[in-house]
């Protein structure tokens, strides 16, 4: 296997507090089988405030991985959570890029990788794999999960200068510019009007099969006189994912009787505040429906949601240019989605380009408990929608790094091209 590309990559097993993990890691294992060899440029372990070990078992055994020297500058160079401003620009890592730089020449030189691929956040990923560019003239393939630069951050007028900075010399001489969603890409397109609109791409994210390994079939349509189960697993905040408006929709609901505790039950998986969330529920006169639950491993996760009648998804205004990675976990389950969105959100629209309809306004009641009690015929009736076959396996990581892969031959084909017209 020839083809060796080098990806760039802050959070990477043991880290464990940032899903991002699971992009860079899915990409590094899916690659080879579209004749892409992967190595990994990322931080020493001890960078990590959160760590899970037991990740590092998913790394593939033939992985080329180096940790490169890193500190974090608010851990390793404050004093009581006190750190100079200038120690942490453009984040606390940047001593990341005094390891990164001399490790991934060393890589290049060994192992001449065809290009460079790196991942933001962090933003000293996309420093390093600017001066491997501009040192090695390896193409240059820019990966945003978020977008880098926001209308409410960075706050810190100096951080925010050196973010802008890194941000348009990265658009400028990547090869690619790869969006998680449509959205984050229109927002480069029509910041940056005069490079031609087939420099930015988008590769969503997904889901992995192999931690669908163990769960069990979908359930059955309910039978009668069953209570309904409805199951949202991950964090809620007070903003964005707030679950005021759906908790006042049930309690609009059951004054009604259109729900009771025999007919519906709700699992708020591992909110995060369970304690707020409960209180909420108690508030709101549901708690005999719905209910807060601990955190559990993330294939019994999985397991429940394959398991439930129905599957909730909050993603409010403030995220309406991202899209939660449990919206695929969702589409593998195969199982009927409500979401709570905000309408003109890049959640909402991949919902409805892959056919769910039973959506509702976060902060509506009166629009949640119209369509919820909408939901709920349908989830009786057995007509509710679920992800088509063909959403499930392009919604696959492994479908995802495919899509990558045919985006790095693109670009060394590119290069290949132009050396050629130059030498003629």
């Amino acid at each position: 296997m020839h083809n060796r590309a080098l990806l760039i990559a802050f959070h990477f097993p043991p880290q464990a507090a940032s899903s991002g993990i699971q992009r860079s890691l899915s990409f590094s294992r899916h690659l080879p089988a579209s004749d892409w060899e992967p190595m990994v440029l990322t931080a020493n372990a001890s960078v990590y405030e959160a760590q899970n070990p037991s990740q590092l078992a998913s790394i593939p055994p033939k992985l080329l991985v180096r940790r490169a020297f890193a500190l974090d500058a608010k851990r390793h160079m404050g004093w009581r959570g006190r750190y100079l401003n200038a120690s942490a620009l453009p984040d606390r890592w940047i001593s990341w890029c005094m390891g990164a730089v001399p490790a991934g020449l060393s890589l290049i030189r060994a192992q001449r990788p065809r290009l460079i691929w790196s991942t933001f956040p962090i933003a000293t990923a996309h420093l390093i794999g600017l001066a491997l560019h501009r040192l090695t003239g390896l193409p240059w393939v820019a990966d945003f999960r978020d977008p880098m630069l926001q209308p409410a951050y960075p706050t810190n007028k100096a951080q925010r200068r050196l973010y802008a900075w890194i941000e348009q010399q990265t658009i400028r001489r990547c090869s690619k510019a790869v969006f998680t969603t449509q959205g984050a890409m229109a927002s480069y397109r029509e910041r940056f009007p005069e490079l031609p609109p087939a420099k930015f791409v988008v590769i969503e994210n997904g889901y992995d099969e192999d931690a669908f390994g163990s769960a069990p079939p979908a359930a059955r349509a309910p039978a009668a006189g069953r209570a309904l189960t409805l199951v949202h697993s991950g964090l809620l905040y007070d903003t964005g994912r707030d679950p005021s408006a759906f908790l006042d929709a049930l309690a609009r609901l059951k004054a009604r009787g259109v729900i009771s505790a025999a007919t519906l039950r709700v699992v708020l998986r591992a909110p995060g505040n369970s304690a707020g969330v409960t209180a909420l529920i108690e508030r709101y006169g549901v708690a005999d429906i719905a209910a807060t639950a601990e955190p559990v491993p993330y294939r019994e996760a999985l397991a429940e949601m394959g398991a439930a009648d129905g599957l909730l998804l909050f993603q409010g205004t403030p995220f309406n240019n991202q899209i939660p990675a449990k919206v695929y976990e969702y589409f593998r389950a195969r199982k009927p989605i409500f979401g709570l969105v905000d309408h003109k959100g890049e959640t909402a629209r991949v919902l409805a380009n892959a056919g769910f309809d039973d959506t509702a306004f976060i902060d509506d009641a009166a629009e949640i408990a119209a369509r919820l009690e909408r939901f709920l015929e349908r989830l009786r009736e057995d007509s509710a929608h679920v992800a088509s076959l063909e959403l499930v396996e392009r919604s696959s990581r492994a479908h995802r790094a495919r899509q990558l892969a045919a985006l790095f031959d693109e670009v060394v084909n590119g290069v290949a091209t132009q050396k050629t017209s130059k030498a003629a």
